[in-house]
């Protein structure tokens, strides 16, 4: 019975006097991995992508709209703040305005904030600084509305008038001082993000619209991992504040707010990941499929081409399964070389595609190791009936094959 070294040896010394051949059943191989390997780096790379944009939103955020006017105050507002788990929270008041800088005017929406929102928001300033609850009559504008709307035409300390429309119809006309310029947050309903909106501290939109409740909270957990949790404490404490009967907490229909976290939208585009993960992989098994067809093939003409060489073994003292394992092991190491070079191309693949679409470079270590795993694997099965073909030809016969 010759040993796993011998068998290895012999595999190679097979595979090298028959380049060619060799070469044709490990590109199946190679082609398969390299897709398997590319695409499931895709789908980690939108994994991480989605993950990255929605930290760009806000910093472990929570949000509480009202689905109702005249339903948050300063005492909701305490509230949320108290609550144990919140690092800062900062109200909304949103309205549509039409701005006017020297001869041109848009209609743009006009929030109200405090100066916790840079950080619950996670803004990034591209020019300039954020507001502060010190400031007056001072604007950060969303990066659209400076460089889209505008046409790049505002600086900082440029001045700007906003005209409001009030509940009760008339105008309200207001000059502001340019303070900031947002950063672009690529992600999202845009509603989510500053882009296209521009702020103002909170106290100044209250006393030109002579209101005083808000319109959503953005606040911020201390932890990404004490979200829901934190998020739990909200929904009671404002389900009980609202009179929402114990029976109706589970009903979202029963509230008069909505709350959306962090959390749930990375588990839904996570899921979205994943989807388009699964489908790229699934056309990569594909190739892998055919790929792992053709060894089948091409093993089983080697073993018509070798059967005298298979009956010359065997004449000699090889058993079997010797044999056996001979054909097999050949497979295997056609599969792990096929492997080696698929795993190459499929992580050099995966860049070329990350970097064409913009996605980050994500390769984790188990790629590599799903690699080797499924071209040895396909290796092994593919090669595993013409050897058990060969393994049960009989001696005499082989060596009369001509």
């Amino acid at each position: 019975m010759i040993n796993p070294v011998q068998s290895v040896q012999i595999a190679i010394g097979s595979i090298t006097s028959a380049k060619m051949r060799s070469a044709l059943t490990a590109l199946g191989i190679i082609i398969g991995v390299a897709a398997v390997v590319t695409n499931v780096a895709l789908g980690a790379s939108f994994n991480q992508y989605f993950a990255d944009e929605i930290s760009s939103i806000g910093t472990n955020f929570i949000i509480i709209e009202g689905r109702e006017d005249n339903l948050f105050f300063d005492h909701e507002r305490e509230l949320i703040k108290t609550t144990p788990g919140i690092a800062s929270v900062s109200p909304i008041i949103g309205r549509s305005a039409e701005v006017k800088y020297m001869s041109e005017s848009r209609i743009t929406t006009v929030e109200g904030v405090s100066e916790d929102c840079y950080d619950v928001r996670n803004i990034k300033m591209a020019e300039g600084s954020f507001l502060t609850d010190k400031d007056r009559y001072t604007v950060v504008l969303g990066c659209n509305v400076a460089n889209e709307k505008f046409d790049r035409k505002i600086g900082l300390q440029n001045s700007i008038d906003l005209t409001f429309r009030l509940n009760d119809g008339t105008s309200v006309t207001r000059k502001f001082k340019v303070k900031g310029i947002t950063g672009e947050v690529n992600f999202g309903d845009p509603s989510s993000t500053t882009n296209n909106d521009i702020l103002i501290p909170i106290d100044t939109m209250m006393e030109i619209t002579k209101e005083n409740d808000y319109s959503a909270f953005f606040a911020s957990a201390a932890s990404l991992d004490t979200v829901e949790e934190t998020t739990e404490e909200i929904d009671r404490r404002l389900a009980r504040n609202f009179g929402v009967s114990k029976r109706d907490m589970d009903d979202d229909d029963a509230k008069p707010y909505t709350i959306m976290t962090q959390t749930e939208l990375l588990e839904m585009t996570g899921g979205w990941a994943d989807a388009i993960g699964a489908l790229l992989t699934a056309v990569a098994l594909i190739s892998l499929v055919v790929g792992s067809i053709g060894i089948v093939n091409i093993m089983l003409v080697t073993v018509s081409e070798r059967t005298n060489e298979i009956g010359l073994m065997k004449s000699l003292g090889f058993t079997s399964r010797d044999v056996l394992s001979l054909f097999v092991m050949e497979s295997a190491v056609v599969g792990l070389f096929g492997g080696l070079l698929g795993s190459l191309l499929g992580v050099v693949g995966a860049y070329g595609a990350t970097s064409i679409i913009g996605l980050p470079n994500v390769f984790p270590v188990s790629l590599i190791l799903i690699g080797f795993g499924v071209s040895v694997g396909v290796g092994l099965i593919a090669g595993a009936f013409p050897a058990y073909k060969a393994a049960k030809m009989n001696p005499v016969d082989a060596l009369r094959h001509e």
